[in-house]
């Protein structure tokens, strides 16, 4: 089986994510990891192709690039796999998936997702801390840095063990 991991990443996050996907994959299979952002032309795969695409979220999407390479296949199978920095909702993560894989033309599978919290850049956490200095005592910006800081060790071993298992677990389900 072909394996293209097709991925975005602005901080490295997905990117980590991607690696670990090929390093788990590799062992059977030939991979190619491939970073969407700098890809100009899809290259062609066999039908049989099984495509993993990993993105980033922003304002609970995925990238224009990313965008790209879904609505480019057809009738294939998909994994998808995602950062978010916030991240601790399963529901969150469930609508991120649904709305990227909404990118995907009629035809096509998702034989499997995972989505894990992914740290963000510090000037997030400066623009909170400047929310937080003209609210002082605003429940919401303080849980906006509440979280920033539980997201600086992600993904971390437990998010790339569960991302592996996911992605066995759903190729197992397809064989």
């Amino acid at each position: 089986m072909n394996c293209p991991i097709f991925f975005a990443s602005r901080t490295g996050n997905t990117k980590l994510l991607a690696q670990t996907l090929a390093d788990a994959l590799s062992k059977e299979n030939p991979t190619q990891l491939i970073n969407a952002d700098a890809c100009q032309k899809l290259p062609e795969f066999p039908e049989d192709t099984t495509y993993f695409i990993g993105f980033w979220t922003d304002k609970g999407d995925c990238s224009p690039a990313i965008q790209a390479v879904l609505q480019s296949l057809k009738n294939r199978k998909v994994f998808l796999f995602g950062t978010a920095g916030f991240g601790q909702s399963q529901d969150y993560f469930n609508k991120i998936l649904t709305n990227v894989s909404s990118h995907l033309p009629a035809g096509n599978t998702v034989i499997g997702s995972f989505m894990c919290q992914g740290k963000m850049p510090e000037n997030v956490r400066a623009r909170y801390e400047k929310m937080l200095e003209a609210k002082p005592e605003d429940p919401m910006i303080q849980s906006f840095i509440q979280n920033f800081d539980a997201a600086l060790s992600h993904p971390d071993q437990t998010d790339q063990d569960r991302l592996v298992q996911a992605m066995m677990d759903s190729l197992h389900s397809i064989r």
